[in-house]
């Protein structure tokens, strides 16, 4: 490999840099391209190579990515080249949130690294990568190194973990923003704490898009003192062009709910057919599924379009990634696999199926376009029922002005932290002491008092007080020297097996056979896909899946058995995870506009109607204020009320207010949920029972609910349970895997249900029932945005009691009878329901 050439155009380029400038072999390698180091990538270059952890925020197009390996190019570059049979150490740790974005990255890092003829070894180190190199790896290791943080907690357990991170300089994390909120995040954290010990010089470098509080972040990157004056440095790149953002102002009726967008189908695919490369957006993966198979059906130009999310088989989204990269695509329809980073090809338009949920997510989508600072990145959103065109262009407004989602700041979770206690034991016996002080220098941790601690340190040797007379869960032992221990070798191996915080449902494969058939040796594994989805399922029955419209033809042991087969009317896999809550940012500016008239002429002409018609008809609620509406309708009273506060936080007070009716006598029959509304019908007129004074609404929605009525709710439900199980597995305390065996997820929840019921009953202060609390508070049940709700609306309930359906009311309406299978497929079934609501909201008289 030879140096890049010295021109005189180079020469030039060089003169215009800083004083503070790069090597001349970089400098020469920047101007043979036409380009010139930027600021922020001399200042962050500068920062590392004093030693300096730092943060760099810039935008996409930006050269984050090459900043943040630049000083680890210098140093190691200095070196020289490697002796023969020379074994360096490892220099550099890449962390990545995704496996395709350690492998892009280490693909584009090659590019300079190669053009200035660099003795610089990389390699990538997944869940994909073959046994034997990871191993060669560890004996062997590259100068720089691309993983993920699953992959740096197996490597921080091998005994062998302190010579191989002894040499380590530098930690890249990308995309830190994605990584940091997470329970990924946590195991990073008291991941890099453990490396600091291990390595005393080591800096770390965040790489990061706009965040509303980058000192979260550069607390992150630094050990903690019990301050919060412990900070990196930062690094801020200039702002690049403001986006094109756009809204589908689609020619056809927009639905009134339903989030398949089918109304806007053919207008993406012309969209598509303008474009040279198009990423496709959806929310879900089974929105996924429809999207794809209904943009094959309209392309009639042949164009090569691609599916890409999670479930799908490794070897296909690697395929579909090659011919990103290659320029052979027109379309990828992607989930938030394609979120962050990764620039394959030359994508110059991004659309967004439905809203986008928050605004730091449409911005990261939206910077997966153009990669080219000094021009507009172009992005066009799909609304896919009324509700969300007012989502989207609250999202967009937010997109023109860079506005962030805020975040929320949470403590490392208590799941995690035994995870982490577990796999140091098992790269070798630990002081209690000392581990306490390198877990609280992780920010998540710093303010985690030293009981809770013992008492993570104690579940892990034995279970905890009401499991610990069993063997199977006792992990650690005490030396007589007062360190711990594994209590026997092979706990290692199965940590190893089960290690990460990422618990998908519970999955089977999916083989492709012949139809009729039930073989169980040959056909073709495409995927996954949920357990709970296929129980449903009954031989013959059809669903879509990695594109096709496939017949389920049986289950053999941890396979789904499937044909290829043609069928108007599939179902589609339900998938738990990748359903977005909306963000509080979007959810509060779409108040204020339903609240302004003079907004609503920005609208599409049938959604300003609506808004008009509802306000005849009903009222509309101002940004503090909560509605309820309440009229008769087939035998029953329905209470709908519109707090903007997403589907999780609706369910929650669903339940509580249909206890709460039960008590008040109104006889409620049940309720449904929304991302922006909530309806509740009961037998009895609440309104009336409010006006004989049977029952008042500041009683009904009063803050006090979130007290007994909660408790009592979650001790008849399964929730908790099912947040348990997931705690129980991250802890390590229900493995999934063993050497040669795997449980299905129904013996995973049998044991955890098990365990449950035993700490409920006699310790529920129990570690893994504190983890559970506080994981069901934030996520299933979305409590601090509850409490937010009651708080802002007390004594501001407007109540409007109308003889029937109002227009707001339809969308939520039409939610009520749907299968508990996302109806994207089925909303035609609906259609006489819904133009029979419509029609009556409508009518003027």
């Amino acid at each position: 490999m030879t140096s890049a050439p010295k021109t005189k155009q180079a020469a030039k380029k060089r003169a215009t840099l800083p004083q503070t400038a790069l090597p001349d072999a970089f400098a020469a390698w920047f101007a043979s391209r036409g380009w010139e180091a930027r600021a922020h990538q001399i200042e962050l270059a500068k920062a590392g190579l004093a030693g300096k952890s730092a943060l760099l925020i810039a935008p996409t197009g930006g050269g984050k990515t090459l900043a943040g390996f630049l000083p680890s190019l210098i140093e190691i570059a200095d070196k020289g080249p490697r002796k023969p049979g020379q074994v360096r150490k490892l220099h550099t740790l890449y962390i990545s949130p995704l496996k395709a974005l350690a492998v892009d990255v280490a693909r584009n890092l090659e590019m300079p690294i190669d053009e200035m003829g660099l003795d610089i070894r990389v390699e990538t180190r997944t869940g994909d990568t073959p046994q034997n190199r990871r191993q060669r790896q560890r004996r062997d290791p590259p100068d720089i190194l691309m993983t993920t943080p699953e992959q740096l907690a197996l490597l921080l357990s091998y005994t062998d973990s302190d010579r191989f991170f002894s040499g380590l300089k530098a930690v890249v994390l990308d995309e830190l923003h994605a990584l940091a909120p997470s329970k990924r995040g946590d195991l990073l954290s008291l991941g890099l704490a453990q490396l600091r010990r291990l390595s005393t010089n080591v800096r770390f470098t965040g790489l990061s898009a706009t965040v509303e509080n980058p000192d979260r972040l550069r607390r992150y990157l630094v050990p903690q003192d019990g301050t919060d004056d412990a900070l990196s440095e930062l690094v801020t790149g200039a702002g690049g062009t403001s986006p094109d953002v756009s809204i589908l102002a689609s020619k056809e009726r927009i639905p009134w709910s339903g989030h398949s967008a089918r109304h806007a189908m053919e207008e993406v695919y012309q969209a598509i057919c303008a474009n040279k490369l198009v990423l496709v957006f959806v929310n879900t993966r089974s929105q996924a599924e429809f999207v794809f198979q209904s943009l094959w059906h309209l392309n009639e130009d042949t164009l090569p379009i691609a599916l890409h999310h999670g479930s799908l088989a490794t070897d296909k989204r690697r395929k579909v990634e090659a011919a990103m990269a290659k320029g052979e695509l027109r379309a990828v329809v992607c989930t938030s696999t394609l979120d962050l980073g990764i620039d394959w090809g030359d994508v110059d338009l991004v659309i967004n199926i439905g809203a986008p949920k928050g605004a730091s997510r449409l911005l990261q989508r939206i910077g997966r376009a153009n990669h080219r600072l000094d021009e507009p990145s172009r992005a066009l959103l799909v609304p896919s029922n009324r509700f969300e065109v007012l989502e989207c262009e609250a999202a967009r407004e937010a997109a023109m002005t860079a506005t962030q989602d805020g975040d929320v700041d949470r403590p490392g979770a208590l799941d995690v932290l035994a995870q982490h206690i577990l796999g140091i034991a098992c790269a070798a016996a630990f002081d209690a002491d000392d581990l306490y002080r390198d877990v609280i220098s992780a920010s998540p941790y710093r303010e985690l008092p030293r009981e809770t601690f013992d008492q993570a340190v104690n579940f892990v040797a034995t279970g905890g007080y009401a499991l610990k007379s069993y063997d199977r869960f006792a992990r650690l032992r005490q030396t007589p020297e007062g360190q711990w221990r594994l209590a026997h070798p092979s706990i290692a191996q199965r940590f190893r097996m089960n290690v990460g915080t990422i618990v998908e449902a519970p999955m089977l494969k999916v083989k492709m056979v012949r139809a009729g058939g039930r073989a169980k040796r040959g056909g073709r594994v495409i995927g996954e896909i949920e357990e709970y989805f296929i129980e449903q399922l009954a031989p013959g029955d059809t669903f879509l899946f990695a594109g096709y419209v496939l017949k389920f033809e049986g289950i053999h042991e941890q396979e789904a058995l499937a044909s290829k087969t043609k069928d108007d009317t599939p179902a589609i896999p339900a998938y738990y995870g990748g359903k977005f809550p909306l963000s509080t940012y979007l959810a509060g500016r779409v108040r204020e506009m339903l609240s302004d008239p003079s907004y609503w002429p920005n609208l599409p002409e049938q959604v300003s109607e609506w808004l008009q018609i509802q306000q005849w008809r009903s009222v509309l609620p101002k940004p503090g204020e909560l509605l309820l509406e309440i009229f008769p309708r087939a035998d029953k009273f329905y209470m709908v009320m519109y707090p903007f506060e997403g589907r999780l936080a609706h369910q929650t007070l669903g339940m509580l207010l249909t206890r709460r009716l039960d008590r008040f006598g109104a006889r409620p029959m049940g309720f449904v949920a929304s991302e922006y509304a909530l309806a509740v019908w009961c037998l009895r007129d609440p309104g009336l029972m409010a006006q004989q004074g049977d029952l008042t609404f500041g009683d009904l929605f009063d803050e006090d609910m979130l007290g007994d009525d909660l408790e009592a709710w979650l001790a008849e439900s399964y929730l908790l349970k099912r947040t348990f199980r997931n705690c129980a597995v991250i802890a390590g305390l229900i493995e999934r895997r063993f050497p040669g065996h795997e449980k299905s997820g129904r013996q995973v929840t049998f044991s955890s249900d098990l365990i449950y019921d035993v700490l409920r009953e006699h310790e529920p202060d129990h570690l893994l029932m504190q983890a559970t609390w506080a994981d069901a508070s934030s996520g299933l049940l979305d409590l601090k945005r509850l409490s937010s709700l009651l708080a802002r609306v007390k004594n501001r309930i407007v109540v409007k009691r109308l003889d029937r359906v109002s227009p707001f009311a339809v969308p939520v309406m039409l939610e009520i009878g749907k299968e508990s299978v996302p109806g994207e497929a089925n909303e035609s079934l609906l259609a006489e329901a819904s133009e029979s609501l419509i029609e009556e909201a409508m009518r003027l008289i």
